[in-house]
């Protein structure tokens, strides 16, 4: 889970952010709850679905559409 967190999180910078960002994040949630081995995955993926919404927000907030 940890690693298709960093994924999704990866991915969801440059396509459907507004999908993958939560995606990542509920991910990361989970690896963190069930103890996984790769903690630094699971926090970076965490950090990437944050990321990706605040891009999804300012390209929403310059662009007064939400598109992709």
């Amino acid at each position: 889970m940890a690693v298709a967190s960093f994924v999704l999180g990866l991915v969801g910078l440059l396509v459907f952010n507004v999908f993958l960002g939560p995606a990542a994040l509920v991910l990361a949630g989970l690896a963190l709850w069930h103890g996984t081995r790769h903690r630094n995955r699971a926090y970076l993926g965490f950090v990437l679905g944050v990321a990706d919404l605040v891009v999804f927000f300012a390209v929403t907030a310059a662009d007064n559409t939400v598109t992709w």
